[in-house]
């Protein structure tokens, strides 16, 4: 007999998934109608080219769905405990960062919205709010679990804030970054958030866990209308949604460094990206990837568009396990 509160995280789960289909079925024909269509960078492959036209901004869908975790959640909210509150209102502000850039994308016409200083400087702002309520809150400490090794590194409030305002807005946007490829950023971070749900259990933590459980079946709804050929793309609003939610996740469970494990691939998408940027600008024209960020380097190397999502998503599902035992003896 499942217990209450496991019971409750599977229908949350199940719920999530067929709210996130019903939507998909109301978003994607409203954003036709209102000509949100995705504009293909320029210097993007050219059999891009044939994406041109699809609907963005279909992130709003499982967007809806996390929602879920608030009237799933409401009993423990009423009794004090904010924290799912607090990773969707994250996510949330990163989301609204994300429309606005698909807005003037859409509006302009063109594949440029907000500049670089804009959404840089509102994603620090948003993540340094978000870390102080956490630290207020008592649900982050300053106590850097380091995985594995099972050692705590005590560091200054002050310093770890900051410390965290960089790998928040950098997680979210090399989460953005994975978002090129039909599915690709929706399939990544599906086990990411398995793995988030399944800390939350570990450390009793039920109502933080109504979050990933949302927005974990929101995600299977979505890829089922983002998997290639794309029926709608997920957007900035979607991409950024996600990159909030999953740093928001890492740093209210306290265990930021497994985003090293379990978001290999978000890291090395970001990673790919610089490199080839700084060489480009030291070697005045060089490459080390035929295209950056490095989903677009296999592309042209010949790989299809499901392969590329086979293999990305395979890495992360055995990082994700790897993620777990590397943190689970804190629980044991």
């Amino acid at each position: 007999m499942l217990k209450e509160p496991v019971l409750k995280i599977i229908i949350t789960v199940l719920t999530s998934f067929a709210l996130g289909l019903l939507l998909g079925k109301i978003v994607i024909p409203m954003l036709r109608k209102l000509h949100a269509e995705q504009s293909i960078r320029e210097e993007g492959p050219k059999w891009h080219n044939s994406k041109a036209g699809t609907p963005t901004m279909g992130g709003l869908i499982f967007i809806g769905c996390t929602f879920l975790c608030l009237l799933f959640g409401i009993r423990n909210m009423a009794a004090g405990d904010f924290s799912a509150l607090y990773v969707l209102a994250l996510s949330l502000c990163f989301g609204a960062i994300g429309f606005l850039d698909d807005f003037f994308k859409v509006k302009l016409k063109r594949n440029l919205g907000l500049t670089a200083i804009q959404k840089s400087l509102l994603q620090m702002a948003v993540a340094a709010i978000y870390l102080y309520v956490l630290y207020r809150s008592g649900l982050m400490s300053c106590d850097l679990y380091i995985p594995f090794v099972g050692a705590t590194l005590h560091i200054h409030p002050l310093v770890y804030i900051l410390f965290a305002m960089f790998v928040v807005v950098g997680c979210v946007n090399a989460v953005n970054l994975t978002d090129g490829l039909d599915g690709l950023a929706t399939g990544v971070t599906i086990p990411v958030m398995v793995l988030f749900l399944v800390i939350s259990i570990a450390t009793k933590q039920m109502n933080l866990a109504l979050f990933p459980a949302s927005l974990l079946g929101g995600l299977c709804a979505f890829l089922t209308y983002n998997f290639h050929p794309a029926k709608t793309f997920m957007g900035d609003t979607g991409s950024l949604f996600l990159g909030g939610a999953v740093c928001g996740m890492a740093f209210a469970l306290d265990v930021p460094l497994i985003l090293i494990f379990a978001g290999l691939i978000y890291v090395i998408e970001a990673l790919s990206d610089i490199i080839q940027v700084t060489y480009f600008k030291l070697t005045h024209g060089k490459r080390v990837f035929k295209m950056a960020p490095i989903h677009h380097h296999f592309e042209k190397c010949g790989w299809s568009e499901e392969k590329i999502f086979i293999i990305f998503v395979g890495i992360t599902v055995v990082m994700c396990a790897l993620a777990w035992f590397g943190v689970a003896p804190r629980y044991q």
